[in-house]
């Protein structure tokens, strides 16, 4: 592919992005942000439009997800709106399917795009784990997907495999299982957000916090960061 197809794809790519976001905020009442009935009034709109045609909406919600993770690189918001719309477990389903989708569109873009300055920029921060990589992809990938990438922001963690060129059928399995308890995680946690806002009157956080829904996914996520803490000494203190 020429040079010049590369950098007119590249600014088609960047003018949707611009576009994506323009529409994603527009659609936000900033001066009601403090306002809990504006939540309710949020929570009861889309309850009842999901309700209203599910297999649809999970449908639009996949390709706004793959989309998201594609353009903007980060995934967190995103399982905690599949736990509210979803609930936890058709939430997890939806989401770990469409983000690993969308990780592997955005790896599929560096790769092709931004190949070399990904090396330029990640190469040497990374030298050490790009061993152990090469060794054997899909297991170490896995395990850096569950750790939660050693601290390294998503984004960044969907490009770190050019740096070794991994298959994208590892890539994408890889990133499916290790990013899967976080996911129930977080969506367990969303679907408690949705319950919590559709049944208070008003907004008290330490109601929220010592709700069940809330609380005891949020010790099962410090037992999660604990197994992550001590899998990442095992296999990635080198």
């Amino acid at each position: 592919m020429s040079k010049n197809l590369k950098i007119f794809l590249g600014i088609a790519y960047l003018l949707i992005l611009f576009i994506f976001l323009y529409f994603i905020f527009s659609s936000i009442q900033i001066n009601r942000l403090g306002d809990f009935t504006y939540y309710k009034d949020i929570q009861s709109e889309l309850d009842n439009f999901i309700s209203k045609n599910l297999i649809i909406n999970l449908i639009y919600f996949f390709i706004f997800a793959i989309i998201w993770v594609a353009l903007l690189g980060f995934g967190s918001p995103i399982v905690i709106v599949s736990g509210i719309l979803f609930g936890k477990w058709l939430g997890t389903f939806i989401s770990i399917i469409s983000i690993s989708v969308g990780a592997l569109v955005l790896y599929s873009i560096g790769n092709f795009f931004f190949r070399n300055l990904v090396k330029d920029i990640l190469e040497k921060k990374f030298e050490k784990y790009i061993k152990l990589f090469q060794k054997n992809e899909f297991y170490y990938f896995f395990i850096y997907r569950f750790v939660g990438g050693l601290g390294v922001p998503f984004g960044l963690q969907n490009l770190i495999p050019i740096l070794f060129s991994m298959k994208k059928i590892n890539y994408f399995f890889a990133s499916l299982l290790g990013l899967m308890p976080g996911f129930f995680i977080f969506n367990t946690i969303g679907a408690g957000l949705n319950k919590y806002i559709k049944n208070a009157e008003s907004f008290d956080i330490l109601k929220l916090i010592f709700t069940p829904e809330i609380y005891l996914p949020i010790l099962m996520f410090a037992g999660l960061m604990i197994l992550s803490i001590i899998i990442k000494k095992k296999f990635f203190d080198v």
